[in-house]
This record gives C-alpha cells, structure tokens and sequence, in this order.
C-alpha cells in the first residue's frame, strides 16, 4: 500500500464527510460535509479555532475514526470500506502520526524509540538513517531524559517517517516547543517533504506556520470555510512566529 512519492493522483479524496458524536440525547457535529482534495506530496496547513473540525479530520483520515456518512478514498483505496483489521493495516503501512507530546517510552533510547516502528513496517528505513534525517545522529544512544523538547519531537519525526509513510499527520507538532526548537520541527517536516515525497496534513494554531504550506484549509463550525493556494511555500526558517 505504502507510495510516498507522488505520481500525480491526490493522496486523500473526501466526499460528503459527515462525524456526529452523540451522548445520549445530545449530538455534536464536529464534520459537517466536508468536500476535500488533498494532493500527494505537498505540505498542508489545518487551521480553525477550536472544535472546528480540524483533529476530527485528521483522525478520521488517519483511519483512527471512522465518519458518520460520506466517502474517503486514499489513493485507489476506499477507507470508509475498511473493517478495523484492514484500516489497522492501512495506519501501519502509509500513515505516520505526529502529535503535540513526544510519547517516547523512557527507558529506552532514540534509536530503540525509532526501532518500535520499523520492526513492524513493510519497507523500513535504518533506525539511525531516520534519526540523521532529523539531525540527531549523535543523540541516538540518548534516553528521552537527557534529550530536550525539540530533540525528543525530532525523535518523534524520525519514528513516523522511518517506516516511509505516504502520508504524515501532524496534530500541533509545535505546541509545546519554543519558536526556535518548533522552527527545527518544522524544518525536519518539510525536509521529509522534499526527500521523501511524504504528503504533510499539519494542524496548528499558529498562522504563520501556513506561510510553508502548498495549501491553506481554513475550518469553522465542522466546514471547510476557505482554501487558500500558496505558490511560493517558504522555508521554515522564514516564519515569523
């Protein structure tokens, strides 16, 4: 399943998604009927304020949700067909996920942190080739305890791209990190972008992180308010906090 370099074909197609969550008596839409194409191989920036939908997509696009109604297509492969042993193998091969905390396992170290996820994948790369892709050759003998926030992100980064995933997704990646650690994040994003051709949904609350996106989805109330096309992306470094 795994296609990380584009061949022109959009890497999601959603069609009508709906998500109703309901407790009781009470519904809360959170997807309203979103229409999305998103193409393989660019980086893309969610934004919206809070419960506009952003993180629902993204877990439902990432096969750990499923919509209430409508169609979602990864490349040829319908995800709304799937049954939970089909999406599991879907999540396994072509999606790498990044959020907002590190979640590495203490006691072991970068490089044992990154093996996690290559000793299940298809067509891993090296544990140590993911960690130098993200500048942090040097650190892999290190526990998460004797690496910063940014380290211990960019250890993060390496686990989600080391099984060569064709999509990652990024839940405020940023969040906890100061501007200059989050630029390094970002930094390592757009380099598994460029290396890689791995597509790059990314949410945040951060409008200027939009400044290196090749596209701008804007949410409001579970909708795709607006999208903007950005044809000259800049490097992270560029990004005015």
């Amino acid at each position: 399943m795994n296609a990380a370099v584009s061949d022109g074909a959009p890497a999601f197609r959603c069609s009508g998604l709906a998500k109703i969550y309901r407790t009781g008596e009470t519904e809360v839409h959170a997807l309203r009927g979103v229409d999305l194409v998103i193409p393989a191989g660019e980086i893309l920036v969610l934004l919206g304020p809070s419960g506009s939908g952003k993180s629902t997509l993204l877990n439902i696009i990432g096969g750990l949700d499923r919509p209430s109604s409508g169609t979602l297509l990864y490349r040829d492969l319908d995800l709304t067909a799937m049954d939970d042993r089909e999406l599991t193998r879907f999540r396994r091969a072509d999606v790498g996920f990044i959020f907002q905390f590190y979640n590495l396992i203490p006691s072991l170290t970068a490089e044992e942190n990154v093996r996690l996820v290559t000793d299940i994948a298809d067509h891993p790369m090296d544990a140590a080739e993911a960690l130098g892709l993200v500048g942090l050759a040097d650190r892999r003998d290190h526990y998460p305890a004797q690496l910063s926030g940014g380290e211990q992100q960019r250890v993060a980064v390496a686990r989600a791209i080391a099984k060569r995933p064709g999509v990652l997704l990024c839940d405020e990646p940023t969040g906890a990190l100061d501007s200059r650690t989050g630029i390094r994040v970002l930094e390592t994003l757009a380099e598994a972008n460029r290396t890689l051709g791995t597509t790059v949904v990314l949410i945040t609350h951060n409008i200027g992180i939009a400044a290196m996106a090749h596209r701008v989805f804007h949410f409001l109330d579970g909708r795709i308010a607006r999208v903007e096309v950005n044809a000259a992306p800049i490097d992270p470094a560029g990004i005015s906090w």
